[in-house]
């Protein structure tokens, strides 16, 4: 099987998404059949048969629990907010649904989610944005098998849009039971560099053409007593080798190595991750207490306080790193940093790309049919065009005016009532698609750079879609198993743990105890269950179980 090349990142456009409304949560309380949808909001489609008419509401009250990252967003409340109370206002008194968001920490995810399913307390959909969880939400057996006939009758806005991706992914042993978010080909994570800070060391961004010459430029830093580059405890997602592997890439080997939800601690080309960082770290080039910075706020406060001269963001027009940072020192300049500089020479700049749909979704186990029902006209409510605008933008005249090409540009001091989410709202309307688009690519464009485009620093947008354009052949995507891989699900949890102890304790040792210390962790780590993670998924690799 052949890795489907991704389309470059700026040519195509996705229609805007279009949803209906929805019903109760998890556990509720009714259990009569799902019901119809609406195409705009006001005008009903035809039930098809077999399925109840909810257009003029339900019967009796429904509880729709929806799922909401906590971010921890200084000032904001995810459950009870401008925006919550317009959709419970818009859809759920609507349709006599009560429209309840759920907090799911960011960080901790997979830990909420479990203690909410272990205490039936979970929201009717469960997400997470990779499918090796995904999948491991399925083995537990915490899924319904869906019907797609009932998603196409209640939703057919949101089945227009993702029904094809829905077919093609979402069915794992013959059952259907996962529904996706679109996602377009865009992405806005990038690192931050103190660009005073390189230029003070004599040098300039052109120069971070490799990892060799990155950690040239940490010596100078520590050197002139400017500070060291930021980190962070690796947890939850393990994709820090990929520039220290080998390109071309060998397709099995990736599909038997890469994996979101657990570590890949055995190869070499973890062993060159690990020895860099170990090199960073006995030569104090890195934040000495990295491991402790477990969640983006201590990774930011190192760098707003001018110890780091790194930060790994999302960036948008309404982050408040920048701001924070000038406060403590105003000399402060910023970029972006070059992908090119973790790459060590003689290799390029690989990375993960993204499988072709964003949130993986399924419908709770406990979740009743009507609150299923509910889920479908949620989503398609939220898929009609004005809808999604709404969320993504604000109140227009507050929060934006329109310019001549019909995109939203934000007012960046405003601070009403709708004042937006750090991220523009995106974790409630992530469930229909990851990145607001227009109509057309350029728009489209246009758009999505007055949203990633920090007041001021409008250039740092540039840069990051130039970098990503320049590097896009080097990203694939992770394989996509179509059984569920038992060992990974029983092993994972135990494994993740013993990772971070012993990858920990190799970075932190001392220079000349790094061979050893590494045989030790690899035998270690093999025999705790990784080993036979790996047997499993190379029979399925050999008996074509991926995509």
């Amino acid at each position: 099987m052949s890795q489907k090349k991704k389309a470059s990142l700026w040519v195509t456009g996705l229609a805007l998404v279009s949803l209906l409304a929805g019903c109760t949560g998890g556990g509720g309380s009714t259990n009569e059949a799902g019901g119809s949808a609406t195409t705009d909001g006001d005008t009903p489609a035809t039930a098809a048969e077999g399925f109840a008419d909810y257009s003029n509401g339900f019967p009796e009250k429904v509880n729709l629990d929806i799922p909401v990252y906590e971010r921890a967003f200084e000032g904001w409340n995810v459950t009870d907010n401008y925006y919550t109370r317009w959709i419970q206002k818009e859809f759920g008194d609507k349709y006599n649904v009560s429209v309840n968001f759920v907090p799911i920490t960011r960080a901790s995810e997979v830990t909420d989610f479990e203690q909410l399913l272990a205490s039936r307390k979970a929201p009717d959909i469960i997400f997470h944005y990779d499918m090796p969880q995904a999948l491991a939400y399925y083995g537990e057996e915490v899924l319904q098998e869906l019907n797609h006939e009932e998603i196409k009758n209640y939703a057919p806005t949101y089945w227009a849009n993702l029904g094809e991706t829905i077919e093609q992914y979402g069915t794992i042993d013959e059952k259907p039971t996962f529904f996706f978010a679109s996602r377009p080909n865009v992405d806005n994570f990038t690192t931050i560099i103190r660009k005073d800070w390189v230029e003070k060391v004599g040098m300039k961004l052109e120069d971070l053409t490799s990892l060799e010459k990155y950690n040239e430029m940490l010596v100078k830093w520590k050197e002139a007593g400017l500070g060291t580059t930021g980190g962070s405890l690796i947890q939850n997602s393990f994709n820090y080798n990929y520039a220290f592997r080998d390109w071309p890439f060998d397709e099995k080997y990736r599909a038997l190595y890469s994996d979101l939800s657990v570590a890949d601690l055995t190869t070499a080309d973890t062993e060159r991750y690990l020895r860099n960082l170990n090199y960073q770290f006995n030569n104090g080039l890195i934040d000495r207490e990295f491991y402790l910075r477990s969640d983006e706020p201590k990774i930011k406060a190192e760098f707003v306080a001018g110890k780091t001269g790194t930060f790994g963001t999302y960036l948008t027009n309404n982050t408040d790193v920048i701001e924070a940072t000038l406060k403590n020192n105003p000399d402060a300049e910023f970029a972006i940093m070059p992908p090119y500089a973790g790459v060590p020479e003689g290799r390029e700049p690989q990375g993960r790309a993204y499988w072709p749909f964003g949130f993986i979704m399924g419908i709770n186990y406990e979740s009743t049919e009507m609150e299923r029902a509910a889920v479908w006209m949620y989503l398609e409510w939220m898929s009609q065009p004005d809808n999604l605008f709404f969320l993504q933008n604000g109140v227009e005249g507050e929060n934006y005016t329109l310019d001549e090409q019909g995109v939203a540009v934000r007012d960046p001091e405003f601070k009403g009532e709708s004042v937006l989410a750090q991220n523009n709202n995106k974790d409630y309307w992530a469930l229909v698609t990851e990145t607001a688009q227009y109509p057309d690519p350029e728009t489209t464009l246009a758009a999505n750079k007055r949203n990633w485009s920090p007041p001021g620093h409008e250039y740092l947008a540039d840069d990051m879609i130039k970098y990503y354009n320049e590097t896009e052949e080097f990203r694939t995507p992770d394989a996509l198993f179509t059984v569920v891989l038992d060992n990974v699900n029983d092993y994972k949890a135990d494994l993740n743990v013993l990772f971070q102890e012993l990858y920990l304790k190799i970075a932190l040792a001392p220079e000349d105890q790094f061979d050893q210390l590494y045989e030790e962790a690899k035998t270690q780590y093999l025999n705790a269950g990784y080993q036979e993670i790996l047997d499993e998924k190379q029979a399925a690799i050999d008996a074509d179980q991926y995509k």
